[in-house]
Parts: structure tokens; sequence; C-alpha cells
């Protein structure tokens, strides 16, 4: 059940606002044996209510009286309140992470790449965050190769994030060709044609092609890291795992092989019918 204190008041306060809606104009003292809230503090908690301008004070009158504001009002102050706070708050932490981007990024692990290393993600949401993961991490270029619609371009909300991170990669500057098997197109649906026209189409850094003898599904970040996905064995159309091997010498061999066939591949271009 909802309380005043999760909106922002404390005990204190919010024993003597609910008081003060249940008795009227009233005076500090009158309010205390009404609350519950110790003669020692009601001044201090009435004081707090009229700066979170919940409460108005009748100060010609002697002993002063309280009265509180309607609680419409009062909850929508509150409500603007916190507003406020997570707005100043998300401000403070963007800042901060600009800051230590800036900070972090001399001890980038994509330059200590000097020897093998891999990690793997098991299950569809492990396996969507890790390749996630890795395109934002693109620097330079990114080649995503598929023969199935397993590898994020339909998979609902999956494949959603992934043009998404796609699109992004680009905006910064990073070179993205997807190689297709020649039979993918016809089973992606026109709502990944219209997904793709609308989020990548006009940048100039994304290509699409198509070649008939792509097998399997991998994606290569940059010039050290191959992610290979492992298709679910009971499942058909589905993955199983990610594997993330960080090894230039490895990437470097996948690339020219993916060269040869980007070469030989027909242009293509999602259909938005």
């Amino acid at each position: 059940m909802a309380d005043l204190r999760d909106v922002g008041l404390s005990k204190y306060e919010a024993r003597a606002y609910r008081s003060l809606l249940e008795v009227g104009p009233t005076t500090a003292k009158e309010l205390s044996e009404a609350s519950g809230v110790p003669m020692g503090r009601i001044y201090d908690v009435l004081n707090s209510l009229q700066q979170h301008r919940l409460a108005r004070s009748q100060t010609a009158s002697r002993p002063k009286k309280y009265v509180a504001v309607e609680p419409e009002t009062a909850l929508d102050r509150l409500l603007e309140e916190k507003r406020r706070d997570l707005r100043q708050r998300e401000r403070q932490y963007e800042e901060a992470v600009e800051e230590l981007a800036s900070e972090l990024d001399s001890n980038d692990p994509a330059d200590q790449v000097d020897e093998q290393f891999w990690t793997a993600a098991v299950g569809a949401e492990e396996t969507a965050d890790l390749l996630l993961e890795r395109l934002s991490a693109a620097d330079d270029r990114i080649v995503m190769v598929s023969s199935t619609t397993s590898s994020g371009l339909e998979l609902g909300d999956i494949g959603t994030a992934v043009t998404e991170e796609l699109a992004a990669a680009v905006d910064r500057g990073v070179t993205v060709s997807v190689l297709l098997a020649d039979s993918v197109p016809a089973q992606l649906s026109p709502q990944v044609g219209q997904r793709y026209a609308d989020t990548l189409a006009d940048h100039d850094e994304f290509a699409v092609r198509t070649h008939p003898e792509v097998q399997g599904t991998v994606t290569l970040v940059d010039d050290t890291e191959t992610c290979l996905e492992v298709p679910n064995p009971v499942e058909a159309g589905s993955t199983f795992a990610l594997i993330d091997l960080k090894d230039p010498e490895f990437t470097a061999d996948v690339r020219e092989r993916f060269t040869e066939r980007w070469a030989e591949a027909k242009p293509f271009t999602f259909s938005l019918g």
C-alpha cells in the first residue's frame, strides 16, 4: 500500500499532514496531540510541510494556526519535487559517466589483446545481451554473416535492439556489412524490412549482400573479435549460445574468407512489401 513516505515525506511529516486534513485549521500544540508528533518536533515538521507547500499558516492568529493544502494539489507538488530530483540526479550521473569514460578509455581492453581469450553466453537473453554489448564496443567495422534469421535480424525485441545498435554504430563512423544466405531474405517478415529501411537505409556505411554459399552465423567486431552463434540442437531457428573469441589472427582469417564471399555477393535491399 502506498504511503506519503513513498513520495518524500518523513514519518512525522506524513502523520502531521494526515492529521491536518482530519482536524482542519489547528494550532501546533493541538496538531501534536492529534498526530502523535512530539511537541519538541512539531514546529520543525510544520516548517517542512510549508516548505513543501503542503500546509499554510494563519500568521495573524495567536496562537498561529495551520491548515493543510488539498490532497490533489499536495500530491502534485510532491510528484513534481521528485521529478526535479530525478532530473538533477540524471544530470549528475551523466556528468559522472562522461568523466569516467574519458578516464577509463586509456585502459580499453581492446588495446590489450595480445593472446587468445574467449567467453560464452548461454540462453536467449544472455546471448542477446552479449551480442549487443560487443556491437556497442565496435570502433571501426562490424561484419555480420548469417544463414538463418536467428542472428538477431528477426527475433522481435532482440531484432529491434540489434537494428538500433547497428544504427548507433554507423552514426559513430563504424562500417557495417551484412552478408546473408540467399534463402534468408525470403524468410524475413515485412516488419523487418520496414525497420531496416527506417533505421539504416540512409546510411552510406551500411550494406547488405546475399551469397548462395553462406553457412552458419558469425559477427566480426573490428580486427580482433569473432562472435560465433551456436544453433539450438533441439529447437530449429533459435540460438543456443554465443561464443565471443578475441583473437586477431583468427578474426583476420575469418575476415579474409568473408571478403572473398562479399566480392562475389549480390547487393540486397530490404523489401517493404
